[in-house]
């Protein structure tokens, strides 16, 4: 059965896949900017609210991404499948896979990001460590990211 976490992601357990939604008084391509250029993301990506100490990003297919924060938790790396600019990127990570959809309506952009696990047990420990939780307030600061 699906539960509401956050007015904005839901979190399916029959699917292992959480889902969040954002809003944006900007355009499809400034927030894919925004998840693809490593000195915009370096400022927005980390829950604490603290710039990552290295971001490094080859936003291509087969091309790989590296975030570190100050040593809280460990590096986030990935490799990107699909780079569709500037509509979706679709990556793996810590043996998960994450899609970034962006559509325009009317003069906003709407973002869906889904975090889908292979199995039950990825998808509870994802859920023990604060994905979820964690992935709520990056996702909010990309939004006052792109909002300042």
């Amino acid at each position: 059965m699906m539960k509401i976490e956050h007015p904005a992601t839901v979190v399916d357990r029959e699917t292992f896949t959480i889902t969040f939604r954002r809003s944006f008084a900007a355009s499809r391509e400034r927030v894919f900017e925004a998840w693809t250029t490593a000195a915009q993301l370096a400022l927005w990506w980390d829950p604490t609210g603290v710039p990552l100490t290295r971001c490094e990003i080859d936003a291509r297919v087969g091309g790989r991404f590296v975030f570190e924060n100050a040593g809280h938790s460990p590096p986030f790396a990935g490799t990107y499948h699909v780079v569709d600019r500037p509509s979706k990127l679709v990556f793996d990570a810590l043996g998960a896979i994450g899609t970034v959809s962006l559509e325009t309506h009317g003069a906003r952009t709407e973002m869906t990001v889904t975090i889908r696990c292979a199995s039950a047990e990825h998808f509870a420990q994802f859920l023990e460590v604060g994905v979820a939780v964690n992935t709520d307030r990056t996702l909010d600061q990309l939004v006052a990211h792109l909002a300042g």
